[in-house]
């Protein structure tokens, strides 16, 4: 008799626990949704004004400021997800549709991915950027004490990072953001770095554990929204509700929201939708309402 397959995380197989951490096993129309964001980035570069700065000394190291008319405005900082290897600030900039027409100014950060970047670095990098739009945001007409964050996918587990960051240490408020909105992503890296991922996604386990906001919740100052789509792959679903549960017993400001009938990039994508889920997520975290 054949034994059974050895469980190497919860109840998962090798092979079941790498199929819940690609998200393309769950969403046919991946590859679709991902073009499509690119397409209207490019058009949204055409249509708004914006201006690119660095904001540390390599050349990946660079942002666009989307402005709205509003002076002293809150600013919304986006963190683009792609598995921690795809994405820019070029493929990102349709985000700032939601926000700009709002009153919202919207910073949408660049930095290296994998293999130029190791996932501590890359959420160095966000830091100093995240440090350089507070220290300017009122060069800009934003007001540096109403900032916010979000992210999608990697984006989300970043973004979860910079919430359970001590930003006593960079020299700027403790209590740095308003709110976070997480989406569609990781916030302990333990599973995922036991699945395929952990082939280009390379940590030791100090840097997991100070990847992980799970394990870091003194460090959340701010209320966190999180979300995900109910036709994700179930360890992004789990790792969303995990999130959330530790927040609540720990006493912490959170919602959680589940999107109907989305999978993982269709979440992403409602951002650009009229009354959308991840849109009307990010317009609640910035305190705006849905523009007619």
């Amino acid at each position: 008799m054949a034994a059974a397959p050895k469980k190497v995380f919860l109840d998962y197989t090798q092979e079941e626990l790498d199929r819940a951490y690609d998200q393309r096993n769950w969403a046919p129309n991946a590859e679709a949704l991902i073009e499509l964001s690119r397409v209207m980035s490019a058009e949204t570069r055409k249509r708004l004004r914006f201006k690119s700065h660095n904001y540390g000394a390599s050349l990946d190291e660079t942002l666009d400021i989307f402005p709205t008319d509003v002076t002293n405005a809150p600013v919304a900082i986006f963190i683009h997800g792609g598995s921690w290897r795809f994405g820019t600030k070029e493929g990102s900039s349709f985000v700032a549709d939601t926000f700009v027409p709002a009153g919202v100014h919207c910073v949408v950060l660049n930095f290296d991915n994998i293999p130029e970047a190791r996932i501590p670095y890359m959420a160095e990098k966000i830091r100093r950027g995240v440090v350089w739009t507070y220290k300017n945001a009122a060069s800009f007409g934003g007001d540096p004490g109403r900032l916010h964050v979000l992210g999608h996918s990697s984006g989300g587990h970043l973004c979860s990072v910079m919430l359970t960051t001590d930003w006593t240490k960079y020299g700027v408020p403790a209590r740095l953001f308003e709110s976070g909105l997480v989406g569609s992503g990781m916030y302990d890296l333990e599973a995922p770095m036991l699945s395929a991922r952990s082939h280009y996604a390379k940590v030791t386990q100090e840097e997991e554990h100070a990847l992980s906001a799970m394990r870091h919740l003194d460090l959340v100052h701010c209320p966190i929204i999180i979300a995900y789509g109910d036709k994700e792959s179930p360890e992004f679903q789990r790792q969303g509700r995990d999130f959330a549960a530790a927040l609540k017993q720990a006493g912490l400001a959170h919602e959680l929201h589940i999107g109907p009938g989305l999978n993982h990039f269709e979440v992403m994508h409602s951002i650009s939708e009229p009354n959308g889920f991840f849109r009307t997520l990010a317009l609640r975290l910035v305190g705006a309402t849905v523009p007619a």
